[in-house]
């Protein structure tokens, strides 16, 4: 129920955007900030939300994060400007940083026979799909029929379900040698995710060579030199770099970075070309997503049960190919293509994106201590939500680039620069997933979970 509300607001935000771009007169970038504002949060607060419910209790995290993203809806719904708009999705993701990391790290203490809780993770993971599918008809129903601010509503009786049926039902756990939060690095990562994200959308209304841009940049390569420095000192570090000895685990972070970059510019392109170009209602709109939608509720669980059975390297090249071969698809967009097209293009992309799931999960906590399941979990999603965040900020960098003046007209011309980007985005997952499936990655692997596990081994007894 958590992961359903926290990806039904992604989907069900992108089919509002148009609305709420017409009330509050904002721009593309005054939209791309409606959406990265969310991501960009949770992503600057997951690994510290995994190591806090390791240290904490994951049921209290689970719940206390619950009842913030039930509150930040609500405050959504009666923003009185754009700005405010952000704020308060801001808060939402506060609360959305709690859950999904979380969730993962009980299925992982919950689940402990790889096939199990491979074939689990195929499970949950399904649940993308299903927020995915309702979201854009749920969202478009809401948006037609009461306003954009009524999508923000479903939130509330589902987390507050949420949160009684965990209390009822999910038993209290937290890691046997608790982990202190590392303060720095903590701050070194919003100021990293921050001021990226901020150069890379402001950068086409002040100018690349701006100096405010230019400064944006450069304040982000120093923070990520800093983070990079001082991981390797600290006692207790928010990330552990070892973990990125293992290729498996550091090809599906950046794996879950260029999928989720796909996702994040995919629904944000088409959403405005659905309804901009072709003229679209929001609910129309939202059926005509379906197909892609249904694929990614369908394959997930059937991709976990491969991964269970044969490793990774099947699912992951499915996953490549499909969404590099969607995304070439769309590269010709015109306000005239053929919905015959687009509905071929969307169910390929739904599969691509169906497949990708399960071996990003399960390679980033196979093999790990599960003294730090949360950690290790909180990076996997961290690298989701970097990929959603920097997908709609570069592809909505490049369509503002292009458009000058004219908006509706042009979208569709302007938009297959960020296609081509998205196909290569879709061409990385192939390539690693080749890559972080050969015998030397493997290799790599045993050896990282054989440095980390025997220190877990040795502070709980043998």
């Amino acid at each position: 129920m958590s992961l359903l509300i926290v990806g039904l607001d992604v989907t069900i935000v992108n089919v509002a955007l148009p609305s709420i771009a017409r009330e509050f007169d904002a721009t593309v970038s005054g939209l791309q900030w409606t959406v990265d504002a969310y991501t960009l949060v949770l992503a600057s607060f997951l690994m510290l939300s995994g190591s806090t419910a390791d240290r904490f209790g994951r049921r209290r995290t689970f719940v206390i994060g619950l009842s913030a993203f039930v509150v930040g809806s609500l405050l959504c719904s009666l923003a009185p400007s754009l700005t405010l708009l952000v704020v308060f999705r801001m808060v939402q993701a506060l609360g959305g940083s709690m859950l999904n990391p979380v969730a993962m790290s009980i299925i992982t203490n919950t689940f402990t026979e790889p096939k199990e809780r491979a074939q689990a993770i195929g499970v949950w993971g399904a649940v993308v799909g299903v927020s995915m599918a309702l979201g854009p008809v749920v969202g478009g129903l809401l948006v037609s029929t009461i306003g954009w601010r009524s999508i923000f509503w479903i939130n509330i009786p589902v987390g507050l379900v949420a949160a009684v049926l965990a209390l009822r039902f999910i038993p209290e756990s937290r890691a046997a040698t608790p982990r202190r939060v590392d303060v720095p690095g903590q701050v070194l990562v919003i100021v990293l995710l921050s001021s990226l994200t901020y150069g890379i959308i402001e950068a086409p209304n002040h100018g690349w060579s701006s100096g405010l841009i230019i400064g944006a940049f450069v304040v982000a390569t120093a923070s990520l030199a800093g983070f990079l420095w001082w991981e390797r000192r600290a006692v207790e570090p928010l990330i552990d770099l070892r973990f990125f000895r293992s290729v498996p685990f550091s090809s599906a972070t950046v794996t879950a970075v260029a999928a989720f970059a796909a996702l994040g510019g995919f629904l944000f392109l088409n959403t405005l070309y659905l309804q901009e170009v072709r003229g679209l209602s929001p609910l129309r709109a939202g059926v005509y997503t379906l197909p892609m939608a249904a694929m990614a509720m369908v394959f997930p669980p059937i991709s976990g049960r491969i991964v269970g059975q044969r490793g990774t390297r099947g699912p992951l090249l499915v996953a490549g190919i499909a969404l590099t071969a969607s995304c070439l698809m769309l590269v010709g967009l015109s306000a005239t293509t053929p919905f015959t097209w687009l509905f071929t293009a969307y169910v390929v992309f739904g599969v691509g994106f169906g497949f990708v799931n399960p071996p990003i999960t399960n390679a980033a906590v196979s093999g790990m201590p599960r003294a730090q399941a949360g950690v290790a979990s909180a990076i996997a999603s961290t690298s989701r939500q970097v990929g959603q965040t920097l997908g709609v900020a570069v592809v909505g960098a490049l369509v503002t680039a292009q458009l000058g003046t004219s908006r509706a007209a042009g979208f569709a011309e302007a938009s297959r620069a960020g296609w081509w980007v998205l196909a290569g985005c879709g061409a990385l997952v192939l390539v690693l997933g080749l890559v972080a499936t050969t015998g030397w990655a493997r290799a790599t692997a045993k050896r990282t979970a054989q440095e980390l596990n025997p220190e877990f081994l040795e502070g709980h007894g043998r």
